[in-house]
């Protein structure tokens, strides 16, 4: 299974954020479309950055409630991991896990093309079990 077949169950659409948008107004966006990160970028394809809610919740704690005044740049980060659509699940899963990262975007030619989410795996996986248990009934049914 390669990030691709994610990819063509869930979409290729990312919502993206300026680079320049405040902490408040970022959370409100973050409610309304009910995401944990978000990608930072000015012209939309180029990733700057990501910011998710354990970037707030540092942010909150190290520094008080006056970084929501702040741009979301401020508290992102910009060493951000990336993946490619030909990259293996298998690998990706690895990458999230050793990395504890949940949200990883995914690039071709370094223009943003999705965005794959540690629920996105466990989703997906969860259907390829279903899948796998439908096809061993029906065998087992189909040998009787």
């Amino acid at each position: 299974m390669r990030i691709s077949d994610v990819l063509r169950t869930k979409g290729t659409e990312v919502f993206t954020v300026q680079p320049d948008t405040t902490v408040r107004d970022f959370l409100a966006v973050m409610v309304e479309r009910r995401i944990g990160a978000c990608v930072l970028s000015s012209d939309g394809t180029t990733v700057v950055g990501i910011v998710s809610e354990r970037d707030i919740a540092r942010a909150l704690h190290e520094r008080g409630a006056n970084i929501l005044a702040e741009p979301v740049s401020a508290i992102a980060t910009t060493d951000v991991l990336t993946s490619s659509p030909e990259q293996s699940l298998d690998e990706l899963t690895r990458m999230m896990t050793e990395r504890r990262v949940r949200h990883i975007p995914v690039l071709i030619d370094g223009q943003l093309a999705g965005l794959v989410s540690i629920g996105d795996v466990v989703k997906h996986r969860m259907d390829e079990l279903e899948s796998e248990r439908e096809h061993l009934v029906n065998y087992i049914s189909s040998a009787g």
